[in-house]
């Protein structure tokens, strides 16, 4: 059986450095204690997040379709 100190990654304090260039510390297994993780894509950019250029735009579909459907219910 393994010992202890060998079951679970290293896990201590590295530095986060968002697109925008704020920083901030926190605990993870990546790199080593003090390492930096500069991030490419984070939730002050990414559209996943921010909701990006794309609106709800309905041409038509499923939205019209299912207002049409249930307009007298709502």
């Amino acid at each position: 059986m393994k010992k202890d100190a060998d079951l679970h990654p290293d896990y201590h304090q590295i530095n986060v450095v968002m697109t925008d260039g704020s920083e901030f510390t926190t605990y993870s297994t990546y790199g080593k204690e003090g390492d930096t993780l500069t991030l490419d894509i984070d939730p002050n950019t990414h559209p996943a997040w921010t909701g990006g250029d794309q609106k709800l735009m309905d041409r038509g579909g499923r939205l019209s379709r299912f207002k049409k459907k249930f307009e007298g219910m709502f």
